[in-house]
Order: C-alpha cells, then structure tokens, then sequence
C-alpha cells in the first residue's frame, strides 16, 4: 500500500527552481546594504560601501583590492549561475546527458568563486576596516550569498549525478521502490 521511491523526472521542475531561489538569493545578496552592522548600530557596511552614523557618511569599498575582487568573484558567480540556470531548461527539457555534466562543472566554478569571495570579505574588513572599539555582526544579507553558494552546491552535485541515472529521467524503466508492503 504504502510505496517510497525517488521520481527522477521531478528534477526537470525542481532543479531550475532551486536554481532561481539562488538566483534572487544573489541578487538580495548583491545590493543588500547591511552585510556588517555594528552592535550599537553606529555603522553599516555592504559589499560595495561602509557608512558611518545615518549613512550619510559612506565610504567605498571598491577604494581597496580585497573589495574589487570580492565583487568581482561574486558578479562572475552570478553570471554563471544565470548562464547555468538558462541551459537548465535546454538540458532538462530535451534532454542532453551531457550537457548537464556541464552544467554541473561550471556550477562548481561558481561555488568556489563565490566561496571565495565570502571568505575574503569578513577576513579583510575584519583586518581593515573595522575598528577596535566596536563589535561587528555579519547580516542577513552576507547569509543570503551562503544561501546561494549552498543551493549551487546541492544543484552542481545533483546535475552531475543525474546522467547516471539517464534511463530512469526519461521515463524509460519502471520505478523502483526502497519499501514496499504486501
């Protein structure tokens, strides 16, 4: 009566999806303006400025190399998540094995360069930026970028696992059951 199986043609909806939750993840993650806050609320800083008092006071932190290249290894994370997210529907829909071991690998390169891109900026804010006299909070902002690289993560495995499974994604063998009972 009671049947437990993995339905392999669900990855042709719920992959894209999962891949456009990383999608607005990024984009939260990108023009978010509270990735470090102070306790007291004194300061702010976001990937691209950190402001002093009621943010008037902003200065940018493209000025140093650590920023630039935080920003830059995310937007190019970005990039190629939308990329990977747009060939998604051509390997899911049609599909084509291979292109969705592809898909996969370049959904590794964006989780390293986004990675590192999380690590570098509260290493070197830490060091620069942030003053002695003040604790620092990492926002909710800087946890959706982790949110993102996480879903990229999960999505890159499982694009890279599924051509393993070719014949049960196109429907072409019966489902097998882990339990069934009489």
């Amino acid at each position: 009566m009671f049947k437990c199986g993995i339905a392999y043609p669900r990855c042709k909806c719920i992959l894209p999806l999962l891949m456009l939750f990383a999608i607005i993840f990024d984009i939260i993650a990108l023009s978010g303006r509270g990735w470090v806050e102070t306790e007291s609320g004194r300061e702010r800083a976001s990937i691209w400025e950190k402001c002093h008092g009621s943010g008037e006071d902003c200065n940018s932190i493209m000025n140093y190399a650590w920023g630039k290249a935080t920003a830059a290894l995310l937007i190019i994370g970005f990039i190629l998540l939308i990329i990977c997210f747009i060939l998604s529907f051509v390997a899911l829909c049609v599909p084509n094995m291979p292109l969705m071991r592809i898909i996969g690998a370049i959904l590794i390169l964006a989780v390293i360069l986004q990675v590192i891109a999380l690590i570098i900026y509260p290493v070197r804010f830490t060091n620069e930026l942030a003053t002695g006299n003040e604790s620092y909070l990492y926002s909710w902002t800087y946890g959706f970028g982790w949110g993102s690289t996480i879903i990229m993560f999960g999505c890159a495995i499982f694009f890279c696992c599924l051509p393993n499974y070719e014949d049960e994604l196109l429907e072409n063998v019966k489902t097998k059951y882990f339990y069934t009972s009489a």
